[in-house]
């Protein structure tokens, strides 16, 4: 493999293209774009900038690094609009991948835009709470490409993740946990929780062929989950999920003003008619674990088909316990369903389990490790 510096391997197609979507990232693009310039891959690369109406000076710190990427072997496509309004980050990736040409595709976000949850009633979505913002400002670690692509030759049909250093430290603790700890089978069972893909969008490596064959995201921009819809049909074509276990991506979390929103309820749904279509349909009898709020609102979700599998609500609160039964009142069934609430070592599996992982000082995952279960075969994590 030529050196990228080499005219030679910059008149070719490049093998890595680095997509950047771009709105008004003028305070972190310089440190993003760094990165690019400071990968340790020796093979050709290029990056695809899409600006997607940024107000402020994005175009002009990208026009500044475009010479400094070009003499280092890089070469820059940039494309954008100046519309009065931006069309969202699914419509920028497409774009940034359209006018690409690189074998393999190297996700990187440098956003103001956060996504903020609305109406959120259930438990917090991927790392954030009902009134946190985030936004993206991804730093790529020098080995990132060249150890992303080593896995990517591997994996063709996967998307390629990796564990992430978060900045400031402390900020969503148990999500970051969660995104480098999830073992190579949780990777694929743990598709149905709360937190969204397995492997989080800002770390995304795949081949071009492979995106093709799923893509593009969906470009419908405001409260559209574009990274889930894409993740969700990934998994559908049978696509797998592999994580590079090193730290290769700076993931900062910074308060800032949303100007889009995913509602809560939207992301819920899809959860549901997922483990609807991927989760449910392997076993004949299910029981909720959790009688509170959570599984009863997962009960409530399920079309009429998957609510009659069913068979019992467990709990570890005797007052739930003690009530006997749920009975969902608003079903137009005659006579109106009637669930049994079971103590969790009374109840048989298979399990959904709506309690939320980390919060209990360990004690529920004390009670589901001593009734040494399978993960994926007895059990799946819905919340």
């Amino acid at each position: 493999m030529r050196a990228r510096g080499d005219p030679a391997a910059a008149a070719a197609a490049p093998h890595v293209s680095v997509i950047l979507p771009v709105h008004n990232a003028e305070p972190w693009l310089d440190e993003c774009l760094r990165s690019v310039l400071q990968q340790d891959f020796q093979g050709s690369m290029e990056l695809s900038v899409f600006n997607d109406a940024s107000q402020d000076q994005s175009a002009a710190v990208i026009e500044r690094w475009k010479g400094r990427l070009e003499d280092a072997g890089i070469p820059v496509i940039i494309g954008g609009h100046d519309s009065p309004a931006p069309r969202g980050v699914g419509y920028s990736k497409n774009q940034a991948i359209a006018q690409s040409s690189g074998s393999y595709l190297c996700f990187l976000d440098s956003n103001q835009d956060s996504v903020k949850m609305q109406n959120c009633t259930a438990e917090p979505l991927r790392g954030w709470t009902a009134s946190e913002e985030i936004v993206q400002d991804d730093v790529m670690m020098p080995q990132r490409v060249r150890l992303q692509l080593e896995a990517a030759a591997q994996h063709p049909t996967s998307i390629i993740g990796c564990r992430v250093r978060r900045e400031p430290p402390d900020s969503t603790e148990r999500y970051t946990r969660w995104i480098n700890q999830l073992t190579p089978d949780q990777l694929l069972t743990q598709v149905f929780t709360s937190n969204g893909p397995t492997v989080i969008m800002p770390t995304w490596f795949c081949s071009r062929a492979w995106f093709s064959h799923v893509g593009p995201f969906d470009e419908g921009g405001q409260g559209v989950p574009e990274d889930l819809l894409f993740f969700y049909d990934h998994l559908r074509k049978g696509g797998g999920v592999v994580r590079v276990d090193q730290s290769l991506l700076l993931y900062r979390y910074l308060p800032d003003a949303a100007t889009h929103s995913v509602l809560e309820t939207t992301i819920w749904t899809l959860r549901v008619r997922f483990l609807e279509e991927r989760g449910l349909p392997r076993w004949a009898a299910v029981t909720i674990w959790n009688a509170g709020r959570q599984g009863r609102r997962l009960y409530r979700s399920l079309s009429a088909e998957a609510r009659r599998k069913v068979v019992a609500f467990c709990d570890v609160d005797e007052k739930k316990i003690g009530k006997g039964f749920y009975c969902y009142e608003d079903s137009q069934e005659r006579p109106k369903p009637r669930v049994p609430i079971l103590h969790f070592r009374a109840a048989r599996p298979p399990f959904v389990i709506c309690v939320k992982l980390d919060l209990t000082g360990g004690a529920f995952e004390d009670n589901l490790r001593s009734l040494h279960l399978r993960e994926g075969q007895d059990f799946l994590h819905f919340s």
